[in-house]
């Protein structure tokens, strides 16, 4: 019989396993960073995985589908964004930038559950508990449904969590909490892998809903290994607008609920507060219609939202005309100045066109083609489009408009702000009308640019 393997030696700096010490990484190439690790132990049982279940087989059929319990954040944008409320048992890792208000975000929450008579505990390991109680007085958040612990170790927090037996904890933060399975540094991918399996281990077997806190790096990514994302049942990224009077809570990962789901916030001297109507947040515009500006509908999660897009387009002083887009991707919009030049018969190679997307917010779909081009033919003509008309659909490189998906919940987010004109692709017409708008079907990137320029 083999015998059982006790000891690893793992990368601090990568992660690579090893099944022998080496002096230089073969993965990543540092030096001295291969350290030995001790398998097994009470936070990583080799018998249970990171569901925190034991290893058995049944059939497909006998699995119990019952909906998970859900538990409200008091939040309604945090629970869009979590997939209608915190379920038990989950682990959610939530990220940002250092102010971004991720630990207020989750303070918030602790007092709202606290309220209604939900066990709730805050695990600290960066700040001390007068400054968590500092920020909770400041806010005006009740503190006496709250448990406090201020502890790093993996092995202790459980303990105390056996003890208190909490429904919902905040881990604060998962780069700063360590357990004796890893000899490495805290903060290491080692040692953040390990305590992240070890949290996600102990909250499936107790039914325990985990918010772990995550830093990002310089290019606003999750630190840590890649692993993490994959353990964690969610990952939410809270970032903040240009203005940084708004937060925007984006979950990039969710076994419960919408992929690339938005939830808008106002940083206020209370804490965050619930933007009721987002797309007003990206309407804020000049009283008087100016070029290259145009506004447009997108699909976010389970809603469409309004988002203005600006374009300028002018005589390039160099012989390498620049092409730049904020908040959208840079080779489609290079994709449909060829499209317009070649379709269109507007040529912009020697001019620099810049398209941003206002407010902050990144356009992730191609229902936003049409606009971006209309956008792009106003600034060059310097012909304003008016406020109360909109765009959107996708362009084909043969210059056919193409259908988007949930166009009619589109059509009626723009009518409930008061436009009254929208272009749109002629497969997206609408079976009934849509009191107070009227709607300009188009088929060819043509037909669009003459309903604009008649």
């Amino acid at each position: 019989m083999a015998k059982k393997k006790e000891t690893a030696f793992v990368c601090t700096d990568c992660g690579a396993d090893f099944s022998r010490w080496l002096g230089q990484c073969s993965n990543c190439g540092e030096w001295n960073t291969v350290k030995e690790i001790r398998l097994g132990g009470k936070t990583h049982s080799a018998k249970r995985g990171y569901s925190g279940r034991k290893a058995s087989v049944q059939l497909l059929s006998e699995v119990d589908r019952s909906q998970a319990e859900r538990l409200s954040t008091g939040i309604t944008e945090f629970d869009r964004v979590l997939g209608q409320g915190i379920v038990c048992g989950s682990v959610v890792l939530i990220g940002g930038a250092p102010g971004a208000g991720k630990s207020t975000l989750l303070l918030q929450t602790l007092a709202h559950c606290g309220r209604d008579d939900v066990s709730v505990l805050y695990v600290s390991g960066e700040e001390s508990p007068q400054q968590i109680a500092d920020r909770a007085y400041r806010l005006g958040l009740p503190v006496d449904k709250i448990k406090m612990l201020a502890e790093t170790s993996v092995e202790v927090i459980c303990e105390v969590l056996d003890r208190e037996k909490p429904q919902i904890v905040v881990i604060d933060s998962i780069q700063v909490v360590y357990t004796s399975a890893s000899e490495s540094a805290p903060g290491s991918i080692s040692q953040v892998r390990e305590s992240a399996a070890a949290l996600t281990q102990y909250a499936k077997e107790t039914n325990t809903s985990i918010f772990m806190v995550g830093h990002v790096t310089k290019d606003q990514s999750l630190a840590g290994p890649m692993t993490l994302s994959h353990i964690v049942d969610a990952q939410v990224v809270l970032s903040s607008t240009d203005d940084a009077r708004y937060r925007i809570l984006r979950a990039d990962k969710n076994r419960f609920g919408s992929v690339g789901e938005l939830g808008f916030f106002a940083m206020t001297d209370k804490g965050l507060k619930e933007v009721k109507n987002p797309s007003a947040m990206f309407l804020s515009r000049s009283d008087a219609p100016s070029s290259g500006s145009v506004v447009t509908v997108i699909w976010e999660g389970t809603r469409p939202l309004l988002v203005e897009i600006q374009a300028l387009v002018t005589e390039s002083q160099s012989g390498n005309p620049r092409r730049l887009a904020v908040g959208m991707d840079q080779n489609r919009i290079a994709m449909l100045l060829a499209v317009l030049t070649k379709h269109g018969g507007l040529g912009t190679a020697s001019d620099e066109v810049y398209v941003n997307v206002v407010g902050g917010i990144r356009v992730l779909e191609t229902s936003t083609d049409l606009a971006a081009v209309m956008g792009i033919v106003s600034s060059l003509r310097d012909r304003a489009i008016p406020h109360d008309v909109l765009y959107f659909g996708e362009i084909g490189l043969s210059g056919e408009i193409r259908p988007v998906a949930n166009g009619e919940a589109r059509l009626k987010e723009a009518a409930k702000h008061g436009f009254k004109k929208a272009v749109i692709p002629r497969a997206n017409m609408p079976r009934q009308t849509i009191k107070g708008l009227e709607i300009i079907p188009v088929s060819t990137l043509v037909d669009g640019l003459d309903a604009f320029l008649g």
